[in-house]
């Protein structure tokens, strides 16, 4: 999660610790990281399966190589809580505000409290969603420097209702856009748009008319369709840094 969130350039950043330098990126040591339970299609069988060593490794060179581009934040994880290392789903962040997510599945709804807690630790002003809608963050909101807007997932994990909210509260533009495969539960797995304008996306993930809304405001030099094959290894799961990818 960028904890400066990534505003359109008429928002005038307010991450943490300070605006105008790197961005400051969260993360959440994989101390407890496990699969313990099934929520989406690609924890199926793999219970208790993850190499927890090798996890490891990967997590730390994660870190390493996001901090040559941002400075990386550590948040504590908390026993139990095995998917607080995906802490692009903690919540939504801009201007020093986070709207804090509300997920949709109970396994990772302790999840909210760790992280409110942190949040407002560390000065930022924390904003629930209204009930009963469900909104799971970064996970399912990806913003658009280039078009001044952010792209909202709904129809696996967060409610089509909340987005009426979020768009008043963080004050931006928002488009909505409906997944229909449960292999692509948040938008950010199968969506990223790219500073310089470009879009990553697999079509497939999306219905007929979130398809053509993303055609309609992305041109066609613009676009980027990820196959079947690229997506479901998550190529649409980058995290854009300058000219890094």
């Amino acid at each position: 999660m960028q904890l400066d969130g990534t505003p359109p350039p008429h928002h005038a950043p307010g991450g943490e610790p300070g605006a105008g330098g790197r961005p400051h990126l969260l993360m959440c040591a994989p101390d407890h990281f496990d699969v313990q339970y099934v929520i989406n299609p690609w924890m199926e069988g793999n219970i208790g399966r993850p190499d927890i060593a090798r996890a490891r490794v990967q997590w730390e060179a994660l870190r390493a190589a996001l901090a040559r581009h941002a400075e990386v934040v550590v948040c504590p994880p908390a026993p139990g809580l095995p998917d607080m290392v995906f802490t692009a789903n903690a919540g939504l962040v801009l201007n020093r505000r986070v709207i804090l997510s509300a997920f949709a599945h109970p396994q990772r709804q302790p999840e909210e409290v760790h992280f409110a807690e942190w949040f407002r630790a560390h000065g930022f002003e924390v904003i629930l969603p209204p009930e009963p809608y469900r909104f799971e963050g970064c996970g399912d909101a990806v913003f658009d420097t280039h078009r001044q807007l952010l792209w909202l997932g709904y129809g696996q994990r967060s409610s089509l209702e909340a987005h009426p909210f979020i768009a008043e509260t963080m004050q931006i533009e928002t488009v909505s856009l409906r997944l229909v495969d449960p292999r692509y539960y948040h938008l950010d797995v199968a969506l990223c748009a790219l500073p310089g304008g470009d879009v990553m996306y697999h079509p497939a993930a999306f219905d007929s008319p979130s398809l053509a809304e993303i055609e309609r405001r992305v041109a066609p030099e613009r676009r980027i369709p990820v196959s079947a094959g690229d997506a479901q290894v998550f190529a649409c799961n980058a995290v854009a840094l300058g000219e890094a990818l």
